[in-house]
């Protein structure tokens, strides 16, 4: 737990502790969050954004390039809801981003969700990160895409729509372990190191528009490179 003002973290910690979760440190700041992720290897972070010294996202970024797998997941929790803070703790890796005057039983929900490797933003924030999406992105290079397979890049587009790896199994006929597997491939290939990322390589590259709808799903059929025998 990450924040500069010791009332508020003495506040966060007996609310998750109430919760039945495990409290294993805290920080005031963003150095000494470094320093005790490398050494207490935490599940979950949350993290604060603006505090003395080295800040919150780059305190995440740290954090980050610098884990053994698997990575702490990141939440976010801050006063300030400004779009680059969204924007830019996605990119850096966090699993999410919450504000500070998020109910309790939402909070103790979004930390669960974010441990479990999905990703969580708050309604407002949700809403105008799609709307950012909204103008033509500017691609991929190609060469990074082009090393996926067909499935694997279908999977970065079904992350992309938010759908869970249950869902994106049951969507493709395949069992999560699959899908799992797929994506554990994609992050490796494209360099990616968190769910969040990948949402945003999905926005970035063009696979995913805002008000699109889902792909339908290939069959096996349709994966079969053309010329090759099994064709009705």
């Amino acid at each position: 737990m990450v924040d500069d003002q010791v009332l508020i973290r003495a506040g966060l910690a007996a609310l998750l502790r109430a919760a039945g979760l495990e409290v294993v440190g805290e920080a005031a700041d963003g150095e000494e969050a470094v320093r005790l992720a490398a050494t207490l290897g935490p599940d979950v972070i949350l993290m604060d954004i603006r505090m003395p010294g080295v800040n919150g996202l780059t305190a995440t970024e740290r954090i980050l390039a610098a884990a053994h797998d698997p990575p702490p997941k990141v939440l976010i929790l801050t006063t300030f809801d400004l779009d680059e803070y969204v924007y830019n703790a996605l990119r850096l890796g966090a699993g999410g981003f919450l504000l500070k005057d998020t109910p309790p039983e939402r909070l103790i929900a979004a930390i669960r969700t974010v441990a479990a490797g999905d990703i969580l933003l708050a309604p407002a924030a949700t809403r105008r990160l799609i709307e950012a999406f909204t103008e033509p992105p500017a691609p991929l290079p190609s060469p990074a895409l082009d090393r996926l397979t067909g499935r694997e890049t279908e999977v970065l587009r079904l992350v992309g729509h938010a759908l869970s790896n249950k869902e994106i199994a049951e969507r493709l006929s395949v069992s999560e372990g699959t899908v799992k597997t797929h994506l554990n491939r994609l992050m490796a290939k494209l360099g990616l190191s968190s769910r969040a990322q990948v949402v945003v390589v999905s926005y970035d590259s063009g696979l995913v528009r805002p008000g699109h709808p889902l792909p339908r799903p290939t069959t096996t059929e349709e994966q079969r490179p053309s010329g090759r025998p099994g064709g009705r």
